[in-house]
């Protein structure tokens, strides 16, 4: 019951579209995502890992699968960055992995973490996070 009040709060206090000077209505307001303590937080682990290799998968327009080296083990990974990431171009690039997540599969191949990436410019085009300094393949992110 609490929640469902809650929930019904939520919705009040989100703006609804309202009309332009134009005429035309405008997109409602974006809630900001509710804060999380720092033990949620700590709960992700995230390490440096450095692509061994990258392919596209087979009928997936946005895929690659990659081979991450994380320091103790190499992860297959499917990313959604080929739009943005020809596979050549990542091989020995190091870039933010979260290792702790659930595998789970992409078009019938296996995930075993995410690939860090922020979504840039009108179309949101994956932008990889990464490093200016050399950083060990391992390295936690804390």
């Amino acid at each position: 019951m609490e929640q469902e009040q809650n929930k019904a709060t939520e919705l009040a206090a989100t703006p609804a579209a309202t009309p332009t000077a134009s005429g035309a209505a405008a997109a409602p307001a974006v809630a900001a995502p509710a804060n999380i303590g720092i033990e949620d937080f700590a709960k992700v682990e995230m390490r440096v890992g450095q692509v061994k290799s990258a392919e596209r998968v087979v009928g997936a327009d946005k895929l690659l699968q990659l081979q991450v080296d994380i320091g103790d083990e190499v992860r297959q990974i499917v990313a959604g960055i080929a739009s943005a990431y020809k596979p050549e171009d990542l091989v020995g690039r190091k870039v933010v992995v979260v290792t702790n997540l659930q595998p789970r599969k992409l078009r019938g191949v296996e995930s075993n973490g995410m690939i860090v990436a922020a979504s840039s410019g009108p179309d949101g085009s994956p932008v990889l996070a990464g490093f200016l300094e050399d950083v060990p393949v391992g390295a936690r992110l804390k």
